[in-house]
């Protein structure tokens, strides 16, 4: 009796598992995934060229995101290189990876000046975005979207903020933050890199992309 008993309560055990690992076995479902921190608002900014960047012209890309500027000689000229040698360099071939970066004083950081950022640093836009627009417009984007800085700091006069952060986050093909990491640890790069190969292989979403319509899409011209 007892041994029919584990028969019936483990048979329909057995058989559950050896059904999912058939199922997902080998499929992104299987595997376990990164957390969804937060949806992407809409956005729409300038880039180092002077186009319009808007959330469509990154669909379906793995997205790493910083926020910098151009006169800074603290933590971004090392932030920025670690993320054109660790992170830049081992993913630029990959036609579905890009590296986008906002400036935090659009005051002084124009389309041209971005340019010739970019241009020192060597890198294809193809693969890399500085971009610009309002400060308003960037720093809720710093805040809301990608949960970079203190979304408390927004208490004060725009006039009055200033965003000076290391942090970076990644986002996936369908406009989901999936990570916050230091961009200047080596510990933390590390696993961006890794976290950015696996972020690679899953597909686009069959619903589409999880960017969100928000009150704060900025028109750079």
């Amino acid at each position: 009796m007892r041994k029919k008993l584990i028969f019936y309560v483990g048979f329909p055990i057995v058989f559950l598992v050896v059904f999912y690992i058939a199922l997902f076995g080998g499929t992104d479902q299987w595997k376990v995934k990164l957390p969804v921190l937060n949806d992407v608002k809409a956005f729409r900014f300038a880039d180092q060229a002077g186009d319009t960047v808007t959330e469509h012209n990154v669909e379906g890309k793995v997205c790493v995101v910083s926020f910098f500027f151009t006169t800074c000689r603290g933590i971004c000229p090392r932030m920025e290189d670690n993320l054109k040698t660790q992170v830049y360099e081992p993913f630029k071939s990959d036609s579905d990876f890009i590296v986008i970066s906002h400036t935090v004083d659009p005051e002084t950081d124009s389309v041209a000046r971005l340019k010739h950022y970019a241009d020192s640093l060597g890198v294809d836009s193809k693969h890399w975005l500085f971009l610009t627009g309002t400060k308003k417009a960037l720093y809720e984007a710093a805040r809301t979207s990608y949960l970079l800085d203190n979304q408390n700091d927004n208490k004060v006069k725009i006039e009055e903020q200033f965003i000076h952060t290391q942090l970076v986050a990644l986002v996936d093909k369908n406009g989901r933050v999936r990570g916050i990491y230091d961009g200047l640890n080596q510990e933390e790069l590390g696993k961006l890199r890794k976290d950015i190969a696996e972020l690679l292989k899953e597909t686009s979403s069959a619903s589409g992309s999880h960017f969100v319509n928000g009150m704060f899409n900025n028109n750079p011209s």
